[in-house]
């Protein structure tokens, strides 16, 4: 029973990006959900994924990884957030989120619990001091992000771009168009990654979705 579960459970196998420019912060995911085992995808059963998910007004997340599990984190998160926000009668800041978010995978992958996926987050959002980017790993380790960072089956593309194009201090419209080409790269050789692209900015005052674009095959950039 358990090898049928391993091998018929949904993951989002995925391409996920964050880099960091001169104003803000650039989170872009692609859009494919498949079913898939250890030996690989095995089906796509969805072209609508929406792998950049809100934590509140100020904070969201890639997801890459189990479906089932993401949410899951994200839930628990959500509400203990919510739950410090009442008594303290202040926002949790971006820093205090993402070291939620690294514990209850750090806890999760250490003890028996019900959830028995690999997860990974890319966490972003702004607060009083600024705007922030960290890599929440599936182990729990988390790093604060200072350049750029990537996730899920699809980072193998997206890795030499990134590292070839990216640069200090670039404008938020130039960081929007290198994390498009990443997604784009990746949804043409990573059998997981494709069906479209959200691309997601975040400032010091607001985040704001900048792309939304599906399709089934190459995509050329377009604005929402």
């Amino acid at each position: 029973m358990e090898e049928d579960l391993k091998n018929n459970i949904r993951k989002t196998g995925t391409t996920t990006v964050g880099i960091v420019c001169k104003d803000g912060v650039i989170l872009a995911a692609d859009k494919r959900g498949t079913f898939g085992g250890e030996s690989g995808v095995s089906y796509i059963a969805s072209w609508e994924e929406d792998k950049i998910q809100e934590v509140n007004d100020r904070i969201i997340v890639t997801t890459a990884g189990v479906a089932s599990d993401l949410q899951k984190i994200i839930k628990l998160t959500r509400a203990e957030l919510k739950l410090k926000e009442l008594k303290s009668k202040q926002k949790a800041t971006v820093k205090e989120a993402a070291n939620l978010f690294s514990t209850i995978v750090y806890q999760n992958i250490r003890q028996f619990s019900p959830i028995l996926g690999v997860t990974h987050f890319l966490l972003s959002g702004f607060d009083r001091e600024g705007f922030y980017l960290y890599d929440i790993f599936p182990d729990g380790y988390l790093q604060k992000i200072d350049k750029y960072t990537t996730s899920g089956s699809g980072m193998i593309q997206c890795n030499p771009i990134l590292d070839s194009e990216y640069k200090k201090n670039m404008s938020m419209q130039e960081g929007i168009t290198l994390a498009f080409k990443c997604i784009n790269a990746s949804m043409k050789r990573d059998p997981a990654s494709g069906a479209g692209i959200d691309v997601y900015t975040i400032t010091k005052d607001r985040i704001k979705h900048e792309i939304q674009q599906e399709t089934t095959s190459e995509v050329k950039q377009e604005k929402k």
